[in-house]
């Protein structure tokens, strides 16, 4: 799509110089003389138009490197000051198009030509005649690039992972043919194998659930759904780890709250909050769960008396095969993908998770799920929430606060 946009735009480039020096070749403009500035050079009904709309930034130089043309997306862009190219790297493959024909590259805008952060633009430019005039197109290639590095990242993630439990199990089999001799061992290896092979089929079961998330696939047929019996079946889900820790799981559920969406998906969110709280809290501690409606929306927070979470790793927390503390993780089974299939289940229903997290303290992860209106529903003013005895929790800030925002591709 790109090469087939960069030909089409190169083809009316093209032909739009072309027209403009065919015109003034017609009025016996010498190459030699002043050139008359953009505004008054004139051109074939349209030629303009046609530049401006493309999507492509389009500069047009000629053989001194004076701007003839130049869109209204390359306007934006900053890269054209005056009747010049603004960016020595633009220049240097303006120059190198010059004398090879064309050149291809890739070219970063600086945060303060654009003003909204550093970007990658795909630079094609190519000599238009010979005189030495030089079409530019530039392509926005900032997204397409952090795209890339994500799915580099998630391959080499998911190898790594894969890797540990198939390396696990390789060892174990060969133990097991050791110690044929002796049942004891074979039990304990049995064991660890069941461990290894389970943890390797949670690890595919949730890249297949976080693959069909980011699909784009629609939901299915979304149905009301009580936030209570959500929050009480993801508990029963994690009483079993939670009883290993003697860590305490308790509910506080505003009654009446109704949401729409796919009670599956919802339980498997509040039940992978339920989890990681339970992972990184320390034992003999509770985590809590509560409800409310607030302005249209009905919230769960979950939280916990655990470790807590620094600034620095808040905003990470929900990218796939991030942990925090990757011991702790290796330590309680985690695959890392459990808040990103969070992050995702909540977008797809039109909402939000945030983090709050003091390091020493815990964290509190609030999901924001639109609320199907209700007759006994009630907006309560917002409060602490609860934790620990013996701890004292400050009220969440937005400077202590990480949202995901609701969008797709991470």
């Amino acid at each position: 799509m790109e090469v087939a946009l960069g030909v089409v735009a190169g083809l009316v480039v093209g032909l739009a110089i072309g027209a403009l020096i065919a015109r003034r070749s017609q009025r016996g403009l010498d190459r030699q003389s002043i050139r008359p500035p953009l505004e008054t050079a004139e051109e074939p009904i349209g030629i303009r138009r046609l530049i401006d709309v493309m999507d492509p930034a389009a500069v047009v130089v000629d053989r001194d490197d004076l701007v003839l043309l130049a869109n209204a997306s390359a306007q934006g862009l900053g890269v054209v000051r005056a009747d010049r190219i603004s960016l020595p790297a633009l220049a240097a493959a303006v120059s190198s198009a010059r004398s090879a024909g064309s050149r291809r590259t890739e070219v970063a805008l600086p945060e303060h030509v654009m003003g909204a952060g550093p970007r990658r633009m795909s630079v094609h430019a190519a000599r238009l005649d010979p005189s030495g005039s030089v079409a530019i197109l530039l392509q926005d290639v900032t997204e397409v690039r952090r795209v890339e590095a994500v799915r580099r990242d998630f391959v080499a993630n998911v190898g790594h992972e894969l890797k540990t439990p198939v390396g696990a199990l390789t060892l174990l089999a060969e133990a097991v043919q050791e110690a044929a001799d002796d049942p004891e061992a074979i039990r304990r290896f049995s064991a660890r194998m069941s461990h290894e092979a389970e943890r390797l089929a949670r690890l595919v079961r949730e890249l297949i659930d976080l693959s069909r998330l980011q699909g784009g696939e629609p939901l299915p047929a979304l149905e009301p759904v009580p936030l209570e019996a959500i929050v009480t079946e993801a508990i029963d889900r994690t009483r079993l780890a939670a009883a290993a820790k003697r860590i305490e799981l308790t509910a506080s559920c505003q009654p009446d709250l109704i949401v729409r969406g796919v009670e599956s998906q919802l339980i498997t969110a509040v039940t992978n909050l339920l989890t990681n709280a339970v992972g990184y809290s320390m034992a003999e501690t509770h985590v809590t769960v509560g409800t409310r409606a607030r302005s249209g929306f009905a919230e769960i927070a979950v939280t916990d008396a655990g470790v807590g979470i620094p600034d620095t790793d808040r905003q990470r927390v929900f990218e796939r095969f991030y942990r925090v503390d990757p011991s702790r993780a290796t330590a309680t089974g985690g695959t890392g993908l459990g808040l990103s299939i969070v992050k995702h289940i909540v977008t797809n229903h039109g909402g939000s998770v945030e983090v709050w997290s003091e390091p020493g303290v815990g964290s509190t992860f609030t999901v924001r799920i639109p609320l199907v209106p209700h007759p006994e529903a009630r907006d309560l003013d917002p409060t602490p929430p609860a934790t620990s005895p013996g701890r004292r929790r400050r009220r969440p800030n937005a400077n202590a606060t990480a949202t995901a925002t609701a969008t797709k591709g991470n």
